[in-house]
Formats: C-alpha cells, structure tokens, sequence
C-alpha cells in the first residue's frame, strides 16, 4: 500500500482529521482527537506506526518482520509497520482498522456519541 491510499483510507473514516502536532513531517491521525496512526513523510521506508491490542502486536511481529515495536512509542501498544513492503494491503487495511476501533473503543460516552453523529 502506497503512502497516498494509507492517507486516503484514514481520512475516510468517521471523525477522522489529519495534523502535524510534533513537526512538519509527520502526518498523525486523529479520531474526536485522539491518535490512531501516524506516518512519516519522508521516510526511506514507507512506515507508519499503529495501535495494536498488545497479544495482536506480538503474533504480527512474530509473522512479520515488515511489523516492529513503534519508534519513540509504547511498543506494548504500538506497532510500526512498512506498508510498501510486500505487506498485502488487506492486512494493512486490517491493522487501520483496528487501531481506530481501539481508540473509538477508549473514548468517553459523550465523545462516542458525538461521533455517531458525524
């Protein structure tokens, strides 16, 4: 999966906004203002870095070595993942989803409410 359709899935997302809160090359996304993914801009390798259930996290380290503990994160929570790098896109997919569902799943009543109504 190419950087520009790892954007364009994100932003589709319910409640979804993209920001450079820690500098001007790294996109971070967003749901009702909580992080779910991140991605460098102007990385050699095409990476971003996702939530994970920490069991999910090590059985995809343990079945990809496109997938590691995220850089400058909590690597029981957070994965890094080469996403050009003959993972299939399915899984990519996958693994957005999942991060958000966890975030979506952390928010307060009021926050999961104010979602279902976007």
């Amino acid at each position: 999966m190419n950087i520009e359709t790892f954007r364009e899935y994100c932003i589709s997302k319910k409640g979804v906004e993209e920001t450079f809160p820690f500098d001007e090359v790294t996109l971070v996304f967003k749901v009702m203002n909580k992080m779910f993914a991140l991605l460098p801009l102007h990385s050699e390798n095409p990476r971003a870095n996702l939530k994970a259930d920490p069991e999910w996290s090590i059985e995809l380290r343990e079945s990809y070595p496109q997938i590691y503990g995220a850089f400058h994160m909590n690597k029981k929570h957070w994965n890094s993942v080469e996403i050009e790098n003959d993972l299939d896109d399915a899984l990519v997919v996958k693994m957005i989803d999942h991060s958000y569902d966890l975030v979506v799943s952390k928010l307060t009543k009021k926050l999961k409410e104010e979602l279902t109504l976007l």
